[in-house]
C-alpha cells in the first residue's frame, strides 16, 4: 500500500462512526499527525448518512489552541459546531455553542455569575452525598456483586447533579437520559431512538412534554435531533420549566440566570433559555456519563494504576486529569474559517470546515511525553478534553467534582473491580461513549 493509499485509509477510519465501536483509531490518528499538523479528510455517504463536503482536520495540540481561541478566524457561528452540515441553522445559530463574541459573551456572562461561590459549594456537598449514595446502592450490603456500571452507576450522578443545576425535579432526571441518547447516538441504532422514561413515575411537566415526544418513520428513523424539529419534548419541558421558575424561582442556577438582567436591562428571553436548556441537559450530561465508565475502563485496563490509587487516594485529582486526556469524552468540535488562513503550513481557504481532533491533541508526543503511556502522576497534563478559548466548558469544575467524588467513593468501598465482560462502545465519531460496562466488585 502505497502513502497516499494509507493516508486515505486512514483519514476514512477517522470520519466511519462504525470505527469508534472498537475505540477511537488511535494509530491513524498519530500517522495522521506525524504528515502534517491539518488533513483533508473526504466525508463520503456512510451507513445511510448522506456525502458531506470534507474538512480539515486539525490534529496538533498547539494548532487545536490556535483555532479554538481565535473565533474571529474560526468562527462557531458561520456553520456550526457540528461536523455535518447544520439542516436547521438558523436555529442553531441562535445556540450559545455556536455562537462567536460578542453574542457568546453576551450570553455566557450571566450564566457564569450563576454559578456563585455558595451555589457551587452547595453542588459539591449534594454530589459527594449522591456519589456515596449511588456505590451504596450498587453494593446493597452484598459482600461481591455484578452491575452495568455505564446505566446502574455512571449514567445516574450527572443526572442527579443536572437535575439540581437546572432545577428539574429528580424524578424527571431520566428525560435528560433519553435526550441525550437521542442527539449524541443518532449515529447508533441503539440510541436513536431512545425511550427509557416512559413517564409514569415523572412530573406532570415531563407528561406534557413528553406527549410531543416524536417517533420513529415507517422505516423506523427519527427525525434529526440536532435541528429544534427534532427534539419537540425537549424544547416544550424547557419553556414550561421557564415558565414555572419565573412564577417560583428556587435557588437553582436555572432560576438565578432567569432573574438576571444585563447591562441594558434585558432579561434572558425564553429562546435562550431553551438553547441553554438544551445545551446544559444534553451535553451537560453526555460527557461525564461517559468520561465516568471510560475512566474506570482504563483504571480496569491498568491495573497498576489502579492499585496506586487504592495506596494513595491524593493522587485522585492527577488521576482524573489522566483520564479525561487517556479516554477523550468529546473527540471533535468544528469550526469554519472566515478567511484564507495558514496553519503549519497548510493552506485553508474561507468557508472551509475546520474540526479539531482533541483524542489527537491529547496524544501529541510535541506536548506529552510518552503520550501512549497512562501516567497518574502525569505532571503538567495540558489535557483539552474540556475544550480552550472563549468556548472553555463552563461545566468543567462541576465534572472534576463528580469525578473526584464517584471514584472516591468506588475505591472507598471495593477491594476488587474488574470487568465482567467486553465494554459495549457507541457508534460515534463525536462521542466516545460507553454503553455498557460489566462490573464484577467485591465490597471492602
Amino acid at each position: 500500500m502505497t502513502t497516499a493509499d494509507t493516508r486515505s485509509a486512514d483519514a476514512l477510519s477517522v470520519v466511519d462512526p462504525a470505527t469508534y465501536e472498537s475505540g477511537p483509531p488511535l494509530d491513524a490518528l498519530r500517522r495522521l499527525r506525524s504528515a502534517a499538523a491539518a488533513v483533508w479528510v473526504d466525508e463520503p455517504a456512510l451507513h445511510g448518512i448522506p456525502a458531506g463536503s470534507g474538512f480539515w482536520l486539525v490534529l496538533r495540540h498547539r494548532e487545536v489552541e490556535r483555532v479554538l481561541k481565535d473565533p474571529a478566524t474560526f468562527s462557531s457561528w458561520v456553520g456550526a459546531t457540528q461536523v455535518r452540515d447544520a439542516q436547521d441553522l438558523p436555529w442553531v445559530r441562535r445556540m450559545m455553542l455556536n455562537m462567536d463574541p460578542p453574542d457568546h459573551s453576551r450570553l455566557r456572562r450571566p450564566l457564569s455569575r450563576s454559578f456563585t461561590p455558595r451555589a457551587v459549594a452547595a453542588l459539591t456537598a449534594s454530589i459527594e452525598a449522591t456519589a456515596a449514595q449511588l456505590v451504596d446502592r450498587m453494593i446493597a450490603g452484598n459482600s461481591e456483586g455484578r452491575c452495568d456500571f455505564a446505566k446502574d452507576v455512571a449514567a445516574d450522578l450527572p443526572l442527579i447533579t443536572l437535575a439540581d443545576v437546572l432545577g428539574v425535579p429528580t424524578a424527571d432526571r431520566w428525560l435528560m437520559f433519553d435526550w441525550s441518547n437521542r442527539v449524541i447516538g443518532w449515529q447508533d441504532p441503539d440510541y436513536a431512538a431512545s425511550a427509557t422514561f416512559d413517564g409514569r413515575d415523572g412530573t406532570e411537566l415531563a407528561r406534557r412534554a413528553m406527549a410531543q415526544r416524536p417517533s420513529p418513520d415507517p422505516h423506523g428513523l427519527m427525525p434529526d435531533p440536532r435541528t429544534r424539529a427534532g427534539m419537540p419534548d425537549l424544547y416544550a419541558y424547557a419553556r414550561l420549566l421557564a415558565e414555572e421558575k419565573r412564577r417560583v424561582p428556587g435557588q437553582d442556577v436555572m432560576s438565578i440566570l432567569l432573574a438576571q438582567t444585563d447591562e441594558g436591562g434585558e432579561i434572558v428571553s425564553d429562546a435562550e433559555f431553551e438553547n441553554m436548556f438544551w445545551l446544559f441537559a444534553v451535553a451537560g450530561n453526555e460527557t461525564l456519563r461517559n468520561g465516568l465508565p471510560g475512566g474506570l475502563i482504563t483504571l480496569l485496563t491498568h491495573p497498576e494504576a489502579l492499585a496506586q490509587l487504592r495506596a494513595d487516594p491524593a493522587l485522585l485529582p492527577g488521576a482524573v486529569e489522566e483520564m479525561l486526556r487517556w479516554w477523550t469524552p468529546v473527540m471533535v468540535f468544528r469550526r469554519t474559517a472566515t478567511a484564507e488562513v495558514s496553519l503549519d503550513g497548510v493552506r485553508i481557504r474561507a468557508g472551509d470546515k475546520v474540526v479539531v481532533s482533541f483524542t489527537s491533541a491529547n496524544r501529541d508526543d510535541r506536548v506529552f511525553s510518552e503520550p501512549d503511556r497512562f501516567d497518574i502522576r502525569r505532571a503538567p497534563n495540558p489535557q483539552l478534553s474540556f475544550g480552550h478559548g472563549p468556548h472553555f466548558c463552563l461545566g468543567a469544575q462541576l465534572a472534576r467534582v463528580q469525578m473526584h467524588a464517584l471514584f472516591g467513593a468506588l475505591l472507598r468501598r471495593t477491594s476488587v473491580l474488574e470487568l465482567d465482560g467486553p465494554p459495549i462502545l457507541l457508534r460515534s465519531n463525536f462521542q466516545r461513549g460507553v454503553k455498557r460496562l460489566p462490573l464484577h466488585w467485591v465490597a471492602a
